[in-house]
């Protein structure tokens, strides 16, 4: 049988690497395809979607806002933190109102990290700066605060800095629900049957990596940027959990709230009718 490739743009995160690890490893039928994974942070997954360059993707759900033409959601594949996810950092307490008048490190403008800080201080000076060099730009005082993604979330303390809000415990404050920040975006125009296997497969990856999680978490590991085992093992369980084998109504519910009231606010600019494949 010929192979058929598809390209799966993922992040180099212990989470996207978990999920992915049954594909990449060989260890489920693919049925005539092959994935070639391309991996890049997000902010440059969220720029290639936008000029529809990779069959299947990562992708901010604030990005999905603008390739709403060319991709839809996977209903798998989806990072939620519930009561829990982005935050912002400083080396020294803050008040909120102080934070709107600081200049704060983000990882990118299409990241959901940074369309929920508008939505939760409004606008601010900020200063793009790839996530991992993030805190060392706090600590330098290059910044006066930084916005924590992927494994920050969790080594932050271990740098002495200080949280001054956490976006998915606000998130959660407002509105109950959890705070949708990443999913899987797929190419449109691979067709019906194609998207259903492609999603069918990635599915399966998540439900293998969940079923064989020792091994799919010492995969994760060569992305985990120094995170021992037990640490990254959590912050896999923090992202890969039971909204990321399917969004379900809460997800969804999330997902069309949190895009709602990004345009209500300006942000993004259309109303964003969600399509799920």
């Amino acid at each position: 049988m010929e192979k058929r490739e598809i390209t799966l743009g993922h992040s180099p995160d212990p989470d996207d690497a978990f999920m992915f690890y049954a594909l990449a490893a060989d260890k489920i039928e693919t049925e005539g395809l092959t994935f070639r994974h391309v991996i890049e942070d997000i902010e440059t997954l969220n720029r290639r979607a936008m000029e529809s360059e990779l069959d299947v993707t990562a992708i901010s759900i604030h990005a999905y806002a603008y390739v709403l033409d060319q991709y839809a959601l996977l209903t798998s594949g989806a990072s939620m933190g519930d009561n829990y996810g982005p935050m912002v950092v400083a080396k020294k307490p803050m008040t909120i109102d102080e934070l709107r008048s600081a200049t704060i490190a983000v990882p990118g403008k299409m990241t959901t990290a940074f369309l929920t800080l508008r939505l939760c201080i409004g606008d601010t000076q900020v200063k793009v700066i790839p996530f991992d060099q993030i805190m060392d730009a706090v600590d330098s005082g290059e910044v006066d605060a930084g916005l924590l993604i992927h494994e920050g979330q969790l080594t932050y303390l271990a740098r002495g800095f200080e949280k001054i809000i956490d976006l998915g415990e606000w998130w959660k404050s407002e509105t109950g629900l959890p705070l949708p920040l990443g999913g899987n975006a797929i190419k449109k125009s691979l067709g019906a049957e194609l998207i259903e296997k492609v999603s069918r497969l990635l599915q399966e990856s998540i439900e293998y990596g969940l079923a064989n999680r020792a091994d799919a978490v010492t995969h994760s590991l060569k992305y985990a940027r120094g995170m021992a085992t037990e640490m990254a093992d959590k912050f896999v369980g923090m992202y890969v959990n039971q909204y990321t084998i399917d969004y379900g109504d809460e997800g969804r519910e999330a997902v069309r709230l949190l895009l709602a009231r990004a345009h209500e606010a300006g942000i993004i600019p259309r109303p964003v009718l969600l399509e799920f494949a």
